[in-house]
């Protein structure tokens, strides 16, 4: 006679047999842990200052709208090492969430050991870098390309584009990602562009003490009641002599519009030549993209070259050198700005209260994958603490 199987036990014999297929596999060093239902990705309910009216600050193409399940893939394959020749790199290896998704290193290690020439830019609110060009040197058109380009980096990642589809396609996961992505499971190196974009336009930094004090100011230039007198003396030594160029015409994301030369290249003519090295422009040597600046307590260390390991040398460079740029018309005064040190404590006051760490932890953005041997203790503990038929 066949004893039938309790409730139960019969949850907890499919659960050891679908683990031991899936931590079998010669390849798989972790396992997948997505949520039942999608994280919210799409529609996510901003502050005013974000949204205000007459801004168009949001790069998201009409042919990519953010979706949950795009964005849900998106974040899969954002830290799959698959991407990578030989499986040791992802995207995340480089772009650290705790780090607002930048290199905590002066230059990133690539698939085989290598270093990269420039360190990683931090992802945070890139969404709304309208110029929508992406690396130091502005060379990618659009987020959709910035995104693929890494994967197919000899330093980087070392893959081929076809050779990851192929790949993606015979795992039986991304099939069905992909079909709830974008309606179908046809794999496509363009379909991979667009969900890595997704993800990454979704990663929006807006619950900082910044953002908590301006929604109940007028303005971002009146006093902050959440701040202290040293944060607001901070918050008001950056208004005049910073937003210049980091709040250019009401812009909250605190970017620079616009490539910068910010003296970095000095007189080497040898040295990283930035959007010049791309336009092939005189004019354009030494202008480098600037990313945003919220989070920028945590994104060290600084420049293309991290040649400033902290705050406090970053705002010395500024404070001690005159910075002017004839393509911007000299923004910044054309003198040394000699910030006391009364003053540089105030400016990085300011400059901390731009950091979210609501966004630098959140699971939506975190690793999808679990390691091998913490899924199995997970399994085993389920059979442990099991309760009788």
């Amino acid at each position: 006679m066949i004893r039938i199987l309790c409730g139960p036990l019969l949850v907890l014999l499919f659960v050891l047999t679908a683990a031991a297929l899936w931590l079998s596999r010669p390849a798989a060093k972790s396992t997948l842990n997505l949520p039942a239902t999608p994280y919210r990705y799409a529609n996510v309910e901003l502050p005013a200052h974000f949204t205000q009216a007459g801004r168009n600050d949001d790069n998201t193409p009409p042919d990519n709208p953010l979706s949950d399940d795009g964005a849900t893939l998106g974040r899969v394959l954002f830290y799959d090492m698959r991407l990578s020749a030989n499986n040791t790199t992802s995207c995340a290896s480089c772009h650290v969430q705790a780090h607002a998704f930048a290199d905590p290193k002066p230059f990133s290690k690539g698939f085989h050991g290598a270093l990269t020439d420039r360190r990683a830019m931090p992802l945070v609110n890139v969404r709304y870098y309208q110029r929508s060009r992406f690396f130091w040197d502005e060379r990618a058109g659009n987020l959709e390309e910035m995104v693929v380009l890494p994967i197919q980096s000899r330093i980087e990642m070392g893959q081929d584009l076809k050779q990851v589809v192929d790949t993606l396609t015979r795992d039986a996961m991304y099939p069905v990602l992909f079909a709830r992505a974008f309606g179908d499971r046809q794999i496509t190196e363009q379909r991979i562009g667009k969900a890595l974009a997704q993800f990454v336009r979704s990663i929006v930094s807006y619950q900082s003490r910044y953002d908590e004090g301006r929604t109940r100011a007028r303005s971002a230039h009146d006093d902050f009641g959440n701040f202290t007198l040293q944060e607001n003396r901070g918050k008001a030594l950056f208004m005049r002599n910073c937003s210049t160029c980091h709040m250019k015409e009401g812009n909250e994301h605190f970017f620079v519009p616009t490539p910068a030369n910010t003296g970095l290249r000095g007189q080497d003519s040898t040295a990283d030549g930035g959007v010049g090295d791309v336009t092939l422009l005189a004019a354009d040597l030494g202008s480098f993209k600037s990313p945003s600046l919220r989070n920028v307590e945590v994104t060290a260390p600084y420049g293309h070259d991290g040649r400033f390991a902290t705050l406090d040398a970053l705002i010395d460079h500024y404070s001690d050198n005159p910075i002017s740029d004839p393509n911007l018309g000299y923004v910044i005064p054309p003198k040394p700005l000699k910030f006391t040190a009364s003053e540089k404590a105030a400016l990085i006051a300011f400059l901390k209260t731009l950091t979210d760490r609501t966004c630098l932890t959140d699971s939506r953005f975190s690793s999808p994958f679990v390691d091998r041997k913490d899924a199995m203790k997970s399994v085993k503990r389920s059979v442990l603490t099991a309760g009788p038929c």
